[in-house]
């Protein structure tokens, strides 16, 4: 599949637009009534999360075991994961305040060690991301697994961790 219309400068915005536009959306602190639905989507998002790191793992497999196709189909479907937990945060944070961490002693610091650096690669792994699917989709490979040797370990890390920390912070949820 040959993608014309897209450009490394697009990508590049986009990578540096997505993290930045979340990062303002999490200091505003006027919330806007979506209704009662957003408040499941950590829940949902947590699944994404789950659901990317599995399709993650499993594209590895399959590029390890030359499968291509396989490869091309679950990592597109881990891209769409991604993308719809993108959105999904996006809307809750954009309708509810942020849980706080109720968790005492040494767990604290286990707990904000993992979600600052969940944050932190996150904000990282949108060019990573970005940049292989430009790679593969115009069919230049080599670049594709240069820029993979990174963002891979990096995009499984942000959706494991992902995981985590929605499970240590959800008995806290209202």
């Amino acid at each position: 599949m040959e993608i014309k219309w897209v450009s490394r400068k697009l990508v590049n915005a986009v990578s540096i637009t997505i993290p930045l536009a979340v990062g303002v959306l999490l200091g505003v602190r006027v919330k806007f009534d979506l209704g009662e639905w957003t408040s499941l989507l950590p829940h949902l998002n947590a699944v994404l999360n789950s659901a990317t790191a599995i399709l993650l793992i499993a594209g590895w497999f399959a590029i390890k075991s030359n499968k291509r196709e396989l490869h091309r189909k679950l990592m597109t479907t881990a891209f769409y994961c991604g993308s719809l937990f993108l959105v999904s945060y996006v809307l809750y944070h954009f309708s509810n305040h942020s849980t706080h961490y109720g968790g005492q002693g040494i767990i604290v610091y286990i707990y904000y060690t993992l979600l600052i650096s969940h944050i932190l690669w996150a904000a990282i792994v949108v060019y990573f991301v970005l940049m292989a699917m430009y790679f593969a989709l115009k069919g230049e490979f080599e670049e594709h697994k240069r820029i993979v040797k990174w963002g891979y370990p990096i995009w499984l890390y942000v959706s494991v961790t992902g995981v985590i920390v929605y499970l240590m912070i959800s008995p806290y949820y209202v």
